[in-house]
């Protein structure tokens, strides 16, 4: 699959500035199919849904299996702007996903080689993956993030 691996990450960006605009860790997720069609879209969503499960990954893994009508994505890369947590690595192998791009690395909970490498286990799919896409854009949105959540908890704090 050749595709403008950039392009696709920015619309995730795009999706994890959403989510931080809800007040949400941003993260965000597309993935693509074969003919360059994104399938599906995701952004976190835990604190607004209260469900541990609402990772930008696993919802754009549901919405493409919609999408697609089916629960293999055998022909799709999945673009996220944060290392996958084991979780969403886990989705993604039981979806068959071949090609995993993500920009910046997890090291408290990153399940691609930051914390372990669960694509390199002995599963019965195991995808490529390339971190580093925007890194620079990826960790920037993050860290704003969470310096804006110290801020507001201190200002709280008498």
């Amino acid at each position: 699959m050749e595709f403008d691996h950039e392009n696709y990450m920015r619309q995730a960006l795009e999706l994890a500035r959403q989510a931080m605009e809800e007040g949400e860790v941003p993260v965000g997720c597309v993935v693509v199919w074969e003919d360059g069609r994104v399938v599906g879209q995701g952004r976190n969503h835990r604190e607004r849904g209260r469900d541990a499960l609402a990772h930008a990954e696993l919802e754009a893994i549901r919405q493409a299996n919609q999408t697609l009508g089916g629960w293999r994505l055998h022909k799709a890369a999945l673009y996220v702007t944060l290392e996958p947590c084991p979780m969403c690595a886990g989705g993604i192998i039981n979806a068959r996903i071949p090609q995993v791009w993500y920009g910046a690395a997890d090291p408290k909970a990153g399940c691609c080689g930051s914390v372990l490498d669960l694509f390199a286990q002995p599963f019965n799919h195991r995808p490529q993956v390339r971190g580093g896409l925007l890194e620079e854009e990826c960790t920037a949105l993050l860290r704003a993030f969470f310096r804006s959540l110290r801020q507001r908890r201190q200002a709280r704090t008498p």
